[in-house]
């Protein structure tokens, strides 16, 4: 039987986890918050009920769970997460959920395809500096490079082996934050997978400004500066350095000495006109899901990012850095390509810091492309949340910096690379392209197919199967994707576990028989996830 750990209040409190509260789940409400004791006993429940019932979650001697993230609904109802190791290595693809009614009853299991993390041998035939050598052979095209190899038990496709994971870290051609995770097998040096280890948009924009907007700014001696006093985020000049060396302590806080910021031209002589819009975006990012999830920030532990405009010399990219916990935004090409500081682009990149605090979905395969689709969705969503007339909301991402789009969610094939349909092809492709298939479910969900005009702007989604969508609405759908990422998803997720995911979340959200839940089935199918 597992022996319980140290303290949950323990972890919590070296960022594993939450800190104090509990999530809210997405559409319901929390009835009462939640003190670390409870925190801690709903865990130990769960946990309980890992080792009560091994079958169902591949649970068995030299297995430890650590305990990452937590759902409360308003009835009591607890999805608790956890992350596990054999014989003290990290299990990838072997994290869990166990749900449990208000009274701490286990009523299902959901978890990665990990089921069993068993291995022949601990003892890996390549040898470390060999995986090193390896992966830095596979790391083209990065700079400075610095290979960090990690022993893992690799179960991402169901069946334990041995692996060595080797993230490359460096700077790409524009002196970007760039890396690489090739993960081998450590008993034939095989090249098991390689994907990104960095999640960032190209942007090519020609306008990154949404008109006068409020900014809230701090007094301070002989003026203002632009930190948050409501969320907490601070808004820096990088000075031009490369990303590669950005860290939380780089750069020099904006201030102004009549709190009157930018001069709202594009390609400005004035560093602080790229701040206004990248404060204010932040600022509604953050404010659209405490208000509609009721989370607090990023990780849900009223931790703010930081945030820097400024970076690097002609990089036209918008980028999260997990790590730094900061969004990092280049100036364009200096020519006609503008701040990367539109407001669905960073809503775009602060949503991966949510999913990486969350379901955690790899940026490979199908889990990559439905990393990318949450973020392009709520991206969207925040700006639909913002609704400014100088940047009308719609479902073309990246349109203002990018025009005429980057992506559009109601037909993605329009890029020329995206799919609108599911296919077997789908598991193989770039993760912003695989994304097609969920940005399309999505629009369809909320929208529906066929031709149409929102805001001004003409749709024309077609269905795969040549059936007739009906919208629920955006709010509805993303509701239902927030709380299917929060409770339901995984690592390893695919668009099939993806569609009983959502459905799952429809059901806790609007009922079985509910016309929401009909038209999430109606949707996948449309895109050909049956």
């Amino acid at each position: 039987m597992h022996k319980r750990r140290r303290s949950t209040a323990r972890r919590v409190r070296t960022g594993a986890a939450l800190a104090a509260g509990l999530l809210v789940a997405a559409g319901l409400q929390l009835a009462a918050s939640a003190s670390e004791p409870d925190l801690d006993r709903n865990v130990a429940d769960a946990e309980a009920d890992v080792a009560r019932h091994p079958k169902a979650f591949g649970y068995g001697p030299g297995q430890s769970l650590r305990f990452t993230d937590a759902v409360v609904d308003a009835d009591g109802t607890r999805h608790i997460r956890f992350e596990r190791t054999y014989q003290g290595l990290p299990v990838i693809g072997g994290d869990l959920v166990v749900h449990q009614d208000r009274n701490g009853r286990m009523t299902r299991a959901s978890r990665a395809k990990g089921h069993s993390p068993v291995v022949r041998s601990l003892e890996p035939v390549v040898t470390v500096s060999e995986a090193a050598a390896a992966a830095h052979g596979a790391a083209t095209g990065i700079r400075e490079a610095v290979t960090e190899p990690r022993l893992v038990v690799w179960a991402v496709e169901g069946t334990a082996r041995l692996a060595w994971q080797t993230t490359v870290r460096g700077v790409g051609a524009h002196d970007q934050p760039t890396g690489l995770v090739v993960v081998t097998d450590a008993a034939t040096g095989e090249r098991i997978e390689s994907y990104t280890s960095e999640h960032q948009a190209r942007g090519e924009g020609r306008s990154a400004y949404a008109g006068k907007v409020p900014l809230d700014t701090s007094p301070r001696r002989g003026g203002f500066s632009l930190t948050d006093p409501v969320r907490g985020h601070v808004t820096k000049d990088a000075g031009n350095i490369r990303p590669g060396r950005v860290n939380a302590a780089s750069g020099t806080l904006f201030t102004d000495a009549d709190n009157r910021w930018g001069d709202g031209r594009t390609l400005s002589r004035d560093r602080s006109t790229a701040a206004v819009d990248a404060h204010a975006n932040t600022a509604l990012t953050h404010d659209y899901f405490k208000k509609t999830f009721g989370r607090k920030g990023i990780r849900n532990d009223g931790r703010a990012p930081t945030v820097f405009v400024h970076v690097g010399k002609h990089w036209d990219n918008a980028q999260w850095d997990d790590s730094c916990f900061c969004m990092l935004t280049g100036d364009g090409d200096g020519r006609k390509d503008t701040e990367q500081v539109d407001l669905d682009t960073m809503g775009h990149e602060m949503t991966h810091g949510i999913t990486a605090a969350t379901a955690r979905l790899r940026y490979h395969g199908e889990a990559g492309g439905l990393n990318e689709a949450t973020s392009d969705i709520f991206g969207t969503m925040v700006e639909w949340y913002a609704d400014n007339r100088d940047d009308t909301p719609d479902y073309l991402f990246s349109d203002r910096s990018t025009p005429p789009w980057l992506r559009r969610l109601d037909q993605p094939s329009r890029d020329g690379r995206s799919p609108d349909c599911w296919s077997p092809k789908v598991r193989r492709m770039d993760p912003h392209q695989s994304s097609g298939v969920g940005n399309h479910w999505f629009y369809l969900a909320s929208e529906g197919s066929g031709r149409k005009t929102v805001n001004g702007t003409a749709y024309n989604s077609p269905t795969c199967d040549g059936s007739q969508v009906t919208g629920i609405g955006n709010e509805k759908a993303a509701k239902i994707w927030y709380r299917a990422l929060t409770v339901y998803m995984t690592s390893t997720t695919d668009y099939h576990e993806a569609r009983g995911a959502t459905l799952d979340a429809a059901r806790d959200l609007y009922g079985k028989g509910s016309k929401e839940y009909r038209t999430v089935a109606q949707a996948w199918g449309a895109v050909n996830v049956g």
